[in-house]
């Protein structure tokens, strides 16, 4: 891609060296134009999963990275993880078309500093960045919300969550004793705090509550 004339008054040291990950071709190759037209930032790489950006992440250690949440191979979630547990001051902003709160929650307690959703104005995506890699939080109202309704609400156990993700496979109490080798009346009591958690009366409500909030996806 041929790259834009910068102003030559501008020094090197205050581009802001991007990291854009996203499985989707068209996403990437499209922030990387709104990206170089800025004189102010300029794209060192571009990844198509989870992997690809921990690895480019090692070899340009950029100034902000752009994380989708959904990529195959490695999900963001891990790889802001990984990358974070690498290096201290990672500068990642979550940018995803899920505003889940669950989404929200993992992505920012992975070690996100930032969380835009991908039909924001371009001017949010900038403004977010430019936040960012000034060592400051960009969290949008409406994302704050979320997340502090996230942060309100009752925590799923690692086995509720097992439980409610074989019930949204279809799986009866019997089916789901027998995959999770417990007995069947350890299944009713976990729907039973599953219901109770996520404030809802049957496995239907259930189902549309989780998927709504980001805790499971199909």
């Amino acid at each position: 891609m041929t790259q834009p004339h910068r102003s030559p008054t501008l020094p090197d040291s205050s581009v802001i060296r991007v990291l854009i990950s996203d499985d989707h071709p068209f996403m990437r190759e499209g922030l990387a134009a709104v990206l170089e037209y800025k004189p102010d930032m300029t794209v060192v790489g571009q990844a198509c999963n989870g992997y690809e950006a921990v690895e480019l992440f090692r070899q340009h250690q950029p100034d902000v990275t752009l994380m989708d949440l959904r990529m195959p191979e490695m999900d963001g979630v891990e790889a802001i993880a990984t990358i974070c547990a690498e290096f201290a001051d990672a500068r990642i902003i979550v940018l995803t078309t899920y505003d889940g709160d669950e989404d929200i929650y993992r992505g920012l307690r992975a070690g996100a500093k930032g969380y835009v959703l991908k039909d924001a104005e371009p001017e949010e995506l900038l403004t977010a960045i430019r936040v960012v890699h000034n060592s400051q939080q960009y969290i949008p109202p409406a994302v704050g919300a979320k997340l502090a309704e996230r942060l309100r609400s009752p925590e799923l156990s690692d086995r509720e969550l097992e439980v409610l993700r074989l019930m949204a496979t279809g799986k009866s109490n019997l089916e789901i004793s027998t995959a999770l080798a417990i007995a069947e009346g350890t299944v009713k009591f976990h729907v039973k705090n599953i219901l109770s958690k996520l404030g809802v009366s049957d496995r239907t409500q259930a189902m549309i509550v989780a998927l709504k909030r980001g805790i499971i996806t199909l």
